[in-house]
């Protein structure tokens, strides 16, 4: 493995230009077709969950078994980088950083929405019960829990070890190096980075929707701004434009301090809510949460309702996993 594969340049044109064409023909399509696009795009939703839901589930559970052997194996103990190196963060920055980039607003918005909703109609039996409620927090432990940061671990695993330790592109390309050799540098490679930016903007895309509909929706609430599409846009343009500015001030001023701050408000609200609401029993139903959860993550985990067919894991579960993956 040689760092001196990698282009100087910081757009590579292929992946650049054949992703950028990939995505604009996306957009137009939906812009210009959105009723054929909505009906395609459900067809092809529709599809998967019916075929390949069991793949859905397999691959996550094989990367979330991947990743904990790993941290708990000798190979745990191999540095991402080259074995002199240390640390450019504190572990609280870099925490405050995974945190808000991982999760972010997502996590506000169905931290609150999710296990209501599951109160509300859960996957199997009657809505607005003990059980009802207790299930409904087993699930949104188990959609926001261990597995969403398995997905993200073994990723940044994969850039960090081949590019901070052996030199390759920092891309998901170089992931292909054992397999493929140099050919990673090739048409291959170029096709598998451009698959990974077109499945980058989709997941982000879906943050940003989710995040954009629960500002407008605040904002209506405190000072009566419409919920509509118009209004939708420009949140999108304003949050674009301050993620934009971040990074490009660069990780120390920008990222980090976002990050920093962010992850301090939301500690400010959690001890906010755990102070002024029923502290007693939010730590007990936290702690038997915790437990019911840990407790049946396996099954949790292998759960297809393969004998209790329902649309609810295709809307649930499955949109998790591939928001995750993507």
């Amino acid at each position: 493995m040689e760092a001196n594969k990698s282009s100087p340049s910081t757009i590579n044109p292929p992946v650049f230009y054949g992703s950028a064409v990939l995505i604009l023909a996306l957009v137009l399509y939906s812009v210009i077709f959105p009723s054929h696009a909505q009906g395609l795009f459900s067809q092809v939703q529709a599809w998967i969950i019916s075929n390949l839901s069991w793949l859905y589930i397999l691959t996550v559970a094989i990367i979330l078994l991947m990743v904990v052997l790993v941290a708990l194996s000798r190979y745990g103990d191999i540095k991402l980088g080259p074995d002199h190196s240390e640390p450019d963060y504190s572990s609280l920055t870099w925490f405050a950083m995974l945190f808000s980039a991982g999760m972010g607003i997502g996590l506000m918005f169905f931290g609150v929405a999710e296990p209501v909703m599951h109160f509300i109609s859960p996957p199997t039996g009657e809505g607005g019960t003990v059980a009802a409620a207790r299930e409904a927090m087993k699930i949104t432990f188990f959609h926001w829990g261990m597995h969403a940061w398995a997905i993200y671990a073994i990723v940044a695993m994969i850039l960090a070890y081949f590019s901070y330790r052996h030199g390759l592109p920092l891309t998901l390309r170089s992931a292909l190096y054992p397999l493929i050799g140099e050919r990673i540098h090739g048409p291959i490679g170029h096709a598998v980075d451009i698959f990974a930016i077109i499945g980058t903007v989709l997941g982000v895309a879906t943050s940003l929707g989710v995040g954009v509909t629960q500002i407008n929706t605040g904002l209506n609430h405190l000072y009566g701004l419409p919920i509509s599409v118009p209004v939708q846009i420009v949140l999108i343009i304003a949050t674009t434009a301050l993620a934009t500015i971040s990074v490009v001030t660069g990780l120390d001023k920008g990222v980090r301090r976002l990050s920093e701050l962010n992850l301090t408000l939301a500690v400010l609200l959690m001890l906010l809510v755990l102070i002024v609401g029923p502290t007693v029993f939010i730590l007990q139903t936290f702690v038997q949460n915790t437990g019911n959860y840990l407790s049946q993550i396996v099954t949790a985990t292998f759960n297809l309702y393969a004998y209790e067919p329902n649309d609810w894991i295709g809307g649930w579960t499955l949109f998790y996993w591939g928001w995750w993956l993507a």
